[in-house]
């Protein structure tokens, strides 16, 4: 990766692999592959290929050169959430091995190995742990949260108008910025460590939700505390990119603009 963040590429088409090609960031993944002409092999239940179980796994990585991992694992609890990805980390090592595949590319997030007390974040160190100690060149992108974060989180707790909010102090990125960042350092060399990738500016989690509300048309009282779904581990600037991060040019404002979708 070069001064501006831009990773030396391999000049001829190249056979990626997506993870998790269904959600929000591997599709866009898929999209930007192809877009560049390079050939994208779709990972997801819905196509066939399972990483929970490794079914189908060996087929579709014949011939790929990389593998993008943006694979996410829908439970609450933490034991579940470290099983669920740690699994699939494993099925995807050893099926990348088999097949010969060179650099695997991670979705991770920022400021995880830090101390917070969040099970999901649990989940993903126990996945970086894999791969940063797995038999694949690899590179873990650490991203920031995404633009619509702040109003999920608000409407896991909306009761009657109300939602509970703790004060995170986030640098957001765009979704379509963050699968373009995997998609340009699965086209380049194995960092064999992590770069960070985050928006453009700092932003407050309960400023972001009362704007996003108002922006969609919704009448909702957010009321900030530590006392919800995130604690004090979560304080201070534990979620912000350190000093090398490489800054996505979507911001929180743009994204409002275009329709807060």
């Amino acid at each position: 990766m070069d001064a501006t963040g831009t990773t030396d590429r391999v000049e001829t088409t190249m056979r990626v692999a997506v993870a998790g090609a269904s959600g929000r960031i591997g599709a866009r993944a898929v999209r930007h592959l192809v877009a560049a002409g390079h050939e994208a092999v779709r990972i997801s239940r819905g196509d066939g290929v399972d990483v929970r179980t490794g079914d189908g796994l060996a087929a579709a990585l014949d011939g790929v050169s990389a593998v993008i991992d943006a694979t996410n694992v829908a439970a609450g609890d933490e034991t579940e959430i470290v099983e669920g990805f740690s699994v699939a980390t494993r099925h995807l090592l050893a099926a990348e091995r088999e097949a010969g595949v060179g650099h695997h590319v991670l979705l991770s997030i920022v400021g995880i190995h830090r101390g917070q007390r969040v099970p999901h974040y649990a989940g993903k160190r126990a996945q970086e742990a894999l791969v940063v100690h797995g038999p694949i060149r690899h590179s873990i992108v650490r991203a920031t949260q995404f633009h619509d974060f702040a109003a999920m989180v608000a409407g896991w707790t909306l009761r009657d108008g109300v939602a509970t909010l703790a004060p995170l102090l986030v640098q957001p990125i765009d979704l379509q910025d963050v699968a373009a960042a995997l998609v340009d350092v699965a086209l380049g060399e194995p960092l064999d460590g992590d770069v960070e990738i985050a928006g453009p500016r700092t932003e407050d989690l309960v400023d972001m939700a009362r704007r996003v509300f108002t922006a969609r048309g919704q009448d909702v009282r957010l009321v900030p505390t530590w006392r919800g779904i995130f604690d004090t581990s979560m304080a201070g600037e534990v979620l912000l990119p350190g000093d090398g991060a490489r800054l996505a040019p979507v911001s929180f404002d743009d994204w409002l603009a275009a329709g807060a979708h």
